[in-house]
């Protein structure tokens, strides 16, 4: 399958995505490694 020269929007478009992608990937991990070190031992601690 041949592929198509992608147009300059198109190009515009996909770094945007690829931007928006790894700016939320980046999110996630800063909450997570913030609930993370908020909780601290206290998981381990926990009994159920």
């Amino acid at each position: 399958m041949a592929k198509r020269e992608l147009t300059p929007e198109e190009k515009a478009r996909n770094g945007r995505n690829i931007a928006l992608a790894l700016g939320l990937i980046a999110f996630v991990v800063i909450v997570f490694i913030t609930t993370i070190v908020r909780l601290g031992g206290n998981v381990v601690q926990r009994t159920f």
